[in-house]
């Protein structure tokens, strides 16, 4: 078991971005770290995988989408702190633009709530701070 919560280095994860019909796929995280926000479809590379596989396989599962990478939008960094200044979480994240080839979006266990989202939707949305940079990055969102 991965223990994410208060780690020993920094975890790989990788965030997808997909575009259908002038709307952004997002999911509504039901674990922490920010449970209850909205999201990009991802997850944690596995040990030994491939980070474009990794990105294939996370969406397949928790969104059930079947996808091509395009390209690597921008790696971020999301780093969260106690309030005794102790590291609870660390991610590096690869934030990829991917198109879907097949599936139909749905929920999971990790994501029970997901929606297409259109940019005038977005605004006031409770989302994470790498979902709105990367949303930026690739101009869906402007500021």
């Amino acid at each position: 078991m991965v223990k994410r919560e208060y780690p020993d280095h920094p975890m790989v994860g990788v965030g997808a971005f997909i575009e259908k019909n002038g709307s952004v796929l997002l999911v509504k995280r039901e674990h922490e770290p920010s449970k209850g926000k909205w999201s990009l479809p991802g997850g944690l590379v596995n040990l030994g995988e491939r980070i474009r596989d990794a990105i294939k396989r996370e969406v397949e599962e928790e969104v059930g989408l079947k996808v091509d990478v395009v390209k690597i939008v921008d790696v971020f960094d999301s780093i969260e702190y106690d309030d005794k200044g102790r590291v609870r979480f660390h991610y590096v994240i690869v934030g990829f633009m991917v198109k879907p080839i097949g599936g139909e979006a749905r929920g999971s266990e990790e994501a029970s709530q997901v929606k297409w989202f259109k940019v005038e939707e977005l605004k006031d949305l409770d989302m994470t701070s790498t979902t709105r940079k990367l949303l930026k990055e690739v101009n869906f969102l402007k500021d």
